[in-house]
């Protein structure tokens, strides 16, 4: 069986609306026109299958984004070029299987090649010591706490290096070859499209 990472299709919003809303406290809720916003602007969007079915999705951005989170702000009032993982949600029964590694696997190999870190957060309340283990064994560091005023919520901000980043700029600048697996920033014209997916094997 393999984990196929791609591009969200457009009648997949309610399912993934559904997918967010049921992901519980760890993840903060969301409504119809909240993810039509992202489905229209977002530059990475993504969606895991896994058997044919909808197994999880990521939603992240650059630091030159538009964004009106508060945790997103106190990154960039830090820091002056990153890519935000705004949220990953796996559906209940995938969890443990492999899906948020083959989506942070993806989504670095994406972000690698356009900016020198990765940022994203997790909520403190509660007992969400697997989220902050599992962020840790993929390469993040805590770089700060922040309280988020529209939530009440406190999160550990965390930061990844993508070293690779380097490299690449010094090589290409601003001109990434165009082969087929560098996938392009989204946009609404292209979110359509059929990408080419990503599969995980396991």
């Amino acid at each position: 069986m393999s984990i196929v990472v791609r591009d969200v299709r457009e009648h997949e919003l309610d399912s993934v609306l559904a997918l967010n809303n049921a992901a519980g406290p760890a993840i903060l809720p969301l409504d119809a026109a909240r993810l039509r916003h992202f489905y229209d602007t977002a530059e990475y969007f993504r969606v895991a299958e896994r058997d044919g079915a909808l197994a999880g999705f990521l939603i992240g951005m650059g630091s030159h984004t538009d964004h009106d989170s508060s945790n997103f702000r106190w990154f960039r009032e830090r820091y002056p070029n990153f890519f935000y993982i705004d949220r990953i949600v796996v559906a209940s029964r995938r969890r443990g299987g492999g899906v948020g590694r083959a989506f942070y696997a993806d989504a670095q190999s994406y972000a690698e090649l356009r900016y020198p870190q990765m940022a994203c957060e997790v909520f403190l309340e509660g007992t969400n010591d697997p989220a902050l283990l599992f962020h840790g064994s993929f390469g993040f560091h805590e770089v700060g706490q922040h309280v988020m005023e529209e939530a009440g919520v406190r999160a550990a901000m965390l930061m990844k290096p993508l070293c690779s980043y380097g490299w690449v700029r010094d090589t290409y600048g601003d001109a990434l070859p165009q082969t087929p697996w560098i996938t392009r920033p989204r946009t609404a014209s292209s979110a359509a499209m059929a990408p080419r997916p990503t599969g995980t094997a396991l």
